[in-house]
């Protein structure tokens, strides 16, 4: 049976395993994802999951890119984090002029890779955008074809744009990859596999076709289900599929060491009461956190109608639930790393790399216990703006 003929996206990532697992020594040393790896995830559309149908996706329920990103971050956490940039990335095309996307995303291997706001300049011009800067962070540049740039606008004036709440406004101007300099920056613990590296551009003009901003889920000019949820939460869920992959590996890991591992003087781990209580505790930890993730997203859908943008006590559901999501992932993968004793402390074992990697997820945005707070904020009735 070949990739597409397989019936979900967890099940063509599932068949990768093997191969994302046997790339990992080479992707971690050479920080670039190896060609024949990069080949299958293009064919199993594996980087397509949440593109619009309309320009060439897949479009799939939010629970399922869930599963399939938390089985590719299983095996291994870089490309898991690739596997939800690519999809990320891919949730500007509903933000888009249906053929400016298809310009884009007309070759079946594009990728669009980008970083967060940083020194730049990028001034209003007729028909379009001259921007000069340089940005950071750009997961999966390497393997990209086109690139992004969130910027703000100066007018011709000088003036800053701004944005309907009075702030200024953010765009995102789309170009490209080769008229991008790389630099070769991501010298970091973990995730090394990801070359969140940096780029710059230099009075590079982009036409105002290939412009537009995130920052307003009702600018949407695609109605699809998936796009009712917000890009910053449809991002959340990517990283929490790949803390959740990274976790279950690491107990899985565990439970395995545990059956070979006798201690000098004791039994085996696994006829230990108290490895055995918090085994079991952990599996319902990341079972639980999962799950309610899965159902907070398949209950929001369910309740989408038209082609509204779902309110703001359903963004903060999301929130929650991926907050939630993220934080037991890593309360599992201590508990294996730490109960795996010396065993989890040398080079190349099921354990060290992983939490590398996640404690590398855990200083990314998505991670931070602030969530938490402001989702409270929404549950107890207060006053929010805007929540993403």
């Amino acid at each position: 049976m070949d990739q597409l003929s397989k019936p979900d996206p967890v099940a063509r990532a599932r068949d990768l395993g093997a191969a994302i697992e046997a790339a990992a020594e080479v992707l971690e040393r050479t920080q670039r994802i190896p060609a024949p790896l990069l080949d299958a995830l293009h064919e199993a559309r594996l980087l397509r999951m949440l593109l619009p149908r309309a320009v060439g996706g897949d479009e799939v329920e939010p629970w399922v890119y869930l599963r399939a990103v938390e089985e590719v971050g299983r095996h291994d956490a870089s490309i898991g984090w690739n596997v939800f940039v690519a999809n990320s990335s891919a949730l500007i095309a509903p933000f888009l002029a249906r053929d400016v996307a298809r310009t884009i995303y007309v070759d079946p291997r594009t990728i669009i890779a980008w970083g967060p706001p940083n020194e730049h300049t990028a001034s209003a011009v007729p028909g379009g955008y001259r921007v000069s800067g340089r940005w950071n962070f750009a997961s999966g540049c390497r393997a990209a074809n086109w690139m992004g740039m969130h910027c703000q606008v100066s007018e011709p004036d000088g003036s800053p744009r701004l944005n309907p709440a009075g702030r200024p406004t953010v765009r995102t101007l789309l170009f490209p990859a080769e008229q991008a300099t790389l630099y070769d920056t991501w010298n970091v613990i973990g995730l090394r596999g990801t070359a969140s590296d940096s780029y710059s551009v230099s009075d590079l003009f982009v036409p105002e076709a290939f412009s537009t901003t995130r920052e307003d889920p009702t600018l949407r000019r695609d109605p699809g289900r998936l796009y009712a949820f917000t890009m910053q939460g449809l991002y959340a869920v990517g990283v929490a599929g790949v803390g959740l992959g990274v976790a279950r590996a690491m107990l899985e890991a565990f439970m395995d060491l545990a059956a070979r591992k006798v201690p000098r003087g004791l039994k085996r781990l696994a006829d230990n009461a108290v490895v055995q209580s918090d085994v079991a505790r952990m599996e319902a930890k990341l079972g639980s956190a999962r799950a309610y993730l899965a159902q907070t997203l398949s209950d929001i859908w369910a309740g989408v109608e038209g082609t509204e943008i779902i309110d703001i006590p359903a963004r903060a559901r999301v929130r929650l639930a991926c907050a939630n999501a993220i934080q037991a992932a890593t309360e599992v993968a201590d508990y294996a790393y730490k109960a795996a004793g010396t065993d989890a402390i040398f080079l190349g074992t099921a354990f060290e790399r992983r939490f590398r990697d996640m404690h590398t997820l855990t200083q990314q945005i998505q991670a931070r216990t602030a969530h938490f707070e402001a989702v409270g904020q929404v549950l107890l009735g207060l006053d929010v703006e805007v929540f993403y």
